[in-house]
């Protein structure tokens, strides 16, 4: 590995810690130009000079972890992509027996979908509508369907009944508020995107959260 005027002497100790890393030279500079960065631009962000960054990209040095860290925060991956890990294999499978029930505030959640996705699935009871049941505004997405009972869904100004085997489908953006018709409460399926944003937590109204 070249040594150039005006660097550091390389370390024996951390030249044979970073010699067992994989090549990551096509991924900095594919993701650098996938980004539309430029090799200024990004080393400016990363905190590196243009020609360190020219010679990750070529493969003539080898990033240490703060650099991965670093580029991988300023190209929206992880270190494990960088490095071309690939992650385990899912179980596609949930099997009911696993699914222990989670109660918060008169609702009951079973896990319907794996953990780690971009959508997270349940089945719900949800108890008897109140007007002190909060109205949610989030980002995302939100599906559900009607298993038992009737479900009273308030989308903006409209307010919807569904019976069962009816489904609604829309944008969690939308001020909405979900509860059962009777007091008997109602079971459904709910399908969310899972987004982690400030804007997630926003509510309206009075009282504590639900989980979704």
């Amino acid at each position: 590995m070249e040594h150039l005027p005006g660097e550091p002497s390389p370390d024996p100790a951390a030249a044979e810690a970073t010699a067992v890393l994989p090549d990551v030279a096509p991924q900095l500079r594919g993701l650098r130009r996938r980004r539309g960065l430029t090799l200024e631009a990004a080393a400016q962000r990363a905190g590196l000079s243009p020609a360190h960054l020219s010679r990750l990209e070529t493969g003539h040095r080898q990033p240490s972890l703060p650099m991965l860290l670093a580029l991988a925060r300023i190209y929206g991956t992880t270190v494990s992509a960088l490095l071309g890990e690939v992650p385990a294999e899912r179980d596609p499978i949930v099997r009911a027996g696993r699914s222990e029930p989670v109660e918060a505030d008169g609702w009951t959640y079973r896990q319907a979908g794996g953990p780690g996705r971009a959508l997270q699935a349940l089945r719900v009871h949800v108890p008897y509508a109140t007007r002190a049941d909060i109205v949610r505004v989030h980002p995302g997405e939100e599906w559900l369907y009607v298993l038992d009972g009737q479900v009273r869904l308030a989308l903006g100004d409209a307010v919807h009944v569904l019976d069962p085997g009816d489904s609604a489908h829309f944008d969690s953006l939308t001020p909405h508020r979900i509860g059962a018709a009777g007091r008997g409460g109602a079971e459904l399926l709910f399908v969310h995107t899972l987004m982690q944003s400030p804007a997630a937590e926003l509510c309206l109204g009075d009282g504590a959260p639900h989980l979704r």
